[in-house]
């Protein structure tokens, strides 16, 4: 079944002299429960496409349809973590992970129960009456995803969530998050910048070329789970890809756009 529908998506944005194209003729199915990650040079629009998706945006051209109805708005069905958590410091991990639960109007020894079983996926019960503050980054991550999940959406969408982690704990967080996705069934899309962290948990890798963001390529990833960064099947994937948008980092870099890197 085909959850997410993009269909002859364009998008652009005003500009001193115009507008300025983002997104170019963008054609994708994501099927229920898939692990799809995005990859591509700084500025090719993969921000866009999330936003696209959770109804933040609207198309220039085309549709992005959710189980064949034309998105028009945010919902509840459709959650994105940025690379600003967006966590409440006034509030502990427990009660910023209830706080979407409350909106719902979920009662409190209900909230309570949802929210200490999702901080138990993510291995941070013990952490439940822990400020913000006084989290590493890597749990700052954990109380997010929990938060996300706890509301049941059908689709999660993650815009380079670890990219501001270290190696370590983001390897620990690919990890859980393949875990969690097994355990949960969820359709996620992931961007990401790292070809290594794509291969690592997609089941597909959709490759976009430098501004105007197109689909350059879609690879299929047939590694087994658990997969790991170290996996020698994995790098030898990661090379494949890496030919695939070696030139698009090029053509960006002369734009002017830096980005992380792609490794």
């Amino acid at each position: 079944m085909v959850r997410l529908k993009l269909h002859n998506v364009s998008k652009s944005f005003p500009a001193r002299h115009g507008l300025l194209p983002i997104l170019k003729d963008i054609n994708l199915d994501i099927k229920d429960g898939e692990f799809l990650c995005i990859v591509g040079p700084s500025g090719c629009g993969k921000t866009t496409i999330l936003n696209l998706m959770a109804g933040l945006l609207m198309p220039s051209k085309g549709e992005v349809l959710h189980r064949g109805k034309a998105i028009s708005e945010p919902g509840p069905d459709r959650i994105i973590i940025f690379q600003e958590l967006g966590l409440f410091p006034w509030l502990t991990a427990q009660k910023n992970v209830e706080f979407g639960l409350k909106i719902k109007g979920i009662e409190p020894g209900n909230r309570e129960a949802i929210a200490l079983e999702y901080l138990e996926m993510v291995n941070l019960v013990r952490f439940k009456d822990s400020y913000i503050h006084e989290l590493s980054g890597g749990m700052k991550q954990r109380v997010a995803l929990a938060r996300a999940l706890a509301i049941n959406p059908e689709i999660l969408l993650m815009d380079e969530p670890f990219t501001a982690l270290d190696a370590q704990t983001r390897d620990t967080l690919h990890d859980e998050l393949q875990n969690i996705w097994v355990k949960t069934k969820k359709t996620i899309v992931f961007v990401t910048h790292n070809v290594r962290e794509a291969v690592c948990l997609g089941d597909r890798v959709v490759v976009l070329s430098a501004l105007p963001g197109e689909i350059k390529a879609i690879y299929d990833i047939k590694l087994r789970r658990p997969r790991h960064i170290e996996d020698h099947g994995l790098m030898e994937m990661v090379r494949v890809l890496l030919k695939d948008l070696k030139g698009e980092i090029d053509k960006a870099a002369m734009e002017g756009f830096v980005g992380a890197e792609a490794v």
